[in-house]
């Protein structure tokens, strides 16, 4: 797999970042779903590693945790600050987080290390800068989402417009020699429209693809071709999402 474009990944979400509580579905139940994995607990130092506009981390801070936000965009960072998510804002790649090791008692990654060239690697510096004791949070996305939006562009050429997200085995490599525990959920969201479904992955900044992409715009007939191809359920157009999450804990 090539590099991944991190400037463009945070260009892209950076895009986004005003309009992404407005399409955030997918981000509030699985969220939900790792919150209820990880059980009830309190954290003194949470780290919010990939904050985006900064939900999460203000859900911490309400819960009377310090929390600290660090995200690859400065856009999203803007709006967590301006939504006073945090307490602490830092500009940070999740592969190199410029922090001294074991300093949080949670370290929380929802939907961000997807993003990341190497998922090991990702998650060896979110258990880095965990507490012996702490633990590690996190979601990503599996190789099955999106069947649905994979589908329709077939239908218009031959390009990949669907990220290509590890596979279950994959993850679960990339956890071995930790304790942890995990759970894969599933969630289909619904829309009335093909361009809305589409608009739903534009909103939240998830358009940046690892094998990059050609910026022209849909002909008329191309959109149709989509609109046809599109598996409907009900006279709905889903976007079906497979999540993983995991708890690692920090010895």
């Amino acid at each position: 797999m090539s590099p991944v474009n991190k400037q463009a990944i945070a260009a892209a979400f950076g895009r986004a970042a005003r309009s992404y509580s407005q399409h955030d579905e997918l981000q509030r139940q699985s969220a939900r779903e790792l919150l209820a994995l990880l059980g009830e607990s309190r954290f003194a130092q949470v780290l919010d590693a990939g904050c985006g506009p900064g939900g999460n981390s203000r859900y911490w801070r309400e819960s009377g945790s310090h929390v600290t936000a660090i995200d690859l965009s400065s856009d999203m960072l803007d709006e967590a600050r301006h939504q006073q998510a945090a307490h602490h804002y830092l500009v940070a790649d999740i592969e190199a987080i410029p922090l001294a090791e074991a300093q949080f008692d949670l370290v929380w990654s929802h939907l961000a290390v997807q993003w990341c060239n190497s998922l090991p690697l990702a998650l060896s510096e979110l258990y880095r800068v965990a507490r012996p004791g702490g633990k590690v949070a996190f979601t990503t996305l599996l190789e099955s989402s999106l069947p649905e939006l994979d589908q329709a562009w077939r239908a218009v050429d031959e390009q990949p417009h669907a990220n290509r997200f590890l596979s279950h085995d994959q993850v679960t490599q990339a956890l071995a020699g930790w304790r942890y525990r995990s759970t894969v959920q599933v969630i289909t969201l619904n829309f009335s429209d093909a361009v809305s479904a589409m608009r739903s992955l534009k909103g939240i900044g998830a358009t940046h693809l690892h094998a990059g992409r050609e910026k022209k715009p849909l002909t008329r007939g191309q959109l149709q071709h989509l609109v046809l191809a599109w598996p409907q359920q009900r006279g709905h157009f889903p976007l079906s999402y497979q999540l993983f999450h995991g708890i690692i804990e920090r010895d």
